[in-house]
């Protein structure tokens, strides 16, 4: 999917498997190569059975980085991910559940720090998102879990582990094309990633003195399986054309921010968003 493209009309249950895409997305696993960037290094990534946690943690893996997979109960997935860390020779510890449940966020940087013996840099990518053409369609109980699982979870996640961070520690947060150009369709989700900006700006603030950076990533449209299993049928055969490049990121294609972003090298990056839109203009 390098060039334009039209997607086959498919969709899933939600939260979607990666065997059952139409195709299948590449995350790196032929094309990356490491270069010891992250040798030694340990890291939390959330929503990293698929998609972009998968690029990431098969990067990382590749760079000399241990990872503890944090996934709400795609086992299968996790597990191929963790196949893949696994052949680089690094650690990779499963730990599935809910992370809108702040004490699961705690469980796992305590996994974290028991199994890797520390954490120096956190990825919280985990997200929720579901289509809805009318307001007064998004329940209540939606609007509260797409704020718990992609706002409250980062908070309590990065509170828990900056305790275990020293100085030269990397906070990577996924907030999305949607905060400067939200899609009225994916309002809860928008209203969130715009959230995560902010939020990361602060937090850049906050930890500085620590020496601790904070940074984000900004995706346009990604092939992962939050697509067909959160969107129509016919908009899945359209995604990725609204951008200038005319189709969807492959997960494969972010990797190499967050791995910048994590990069020891990056220490006077922080409070940065980095965009990765396929040519679109992020404010």
């Amino acid at each position: 999917m390098s060039e334009q493209t039209t997607l086959p009309k498919q969709q899933q249950t939600m939260p979607g498997t990666t065997p059952e895409m139409k195709p299948v997305p590449d995350h790196g696993e032929k094309s990356y190569r490491g270069s010891g960037r992250l040798a030694g290094k340990r890291a939390i990534i959330t929503g990293g059975d698929s998609g972009i946690g998968r690029a990431v943690a098969i990067a990382f893996a590749r760079e000399g980085a241990d990872v503890l997979i944090a996934y709400l109960c795609e086992h299968g997935d996790a597990k191929e991910t963790a196949r893949w860390v696994e052949q680089e020779g690094r650690k990779c510890v499963l730990l599935p559940g809910e992370i809108q449940e702040p004490a699961h966020c705690r469980k796992i940087v305590d996994e974290a720090v028991a199994k890797l013996g520390g954490i120096d840099i956190l990825v919280n990518n985990a997200a929720h998102q579901a289509t809805f053409k009318d307001i007064q369609d998004i329940s209540d109980e939606e609007w509260d879990l797409t704020f718990k699982v992609n706002i409250h979870a980062m908070f309590y996640l990065t509170k828990a582990a900056v305790r275990h961070m020293n100085k030269g520690g990397a906070i990577i947060n996924t907030a999305s094309i949607n905060a400067d150009f939200p899609n009225p369709t994916l309002l809860a989700y928008a209203t969130t990633k715009g959230a995560i900006q902010n939020f990361t700006a602060g937090l850049a603030q906050l930890l500085a003195e620590k020496g601790i950076r904070a940074n984000a990533v900004a995706p346009g449209p990604v092939w992962t399986p939050l697509i067909p299993s959160t969107m129509p049928p016919d908009t899945v055969a359209k995604f990725g054309s609204n951008v200038p490049m005319k189709r969807p990121a492959q997960p494969a294609e972010l990797a190499t921010a967050f791995v910048m972003l994590a990069d020891p090298l990056s220490s006077f990056t922080s409070g940065a968003t980095v965009p990765v839109t396929g040519g679109k203009p992020f404010l």
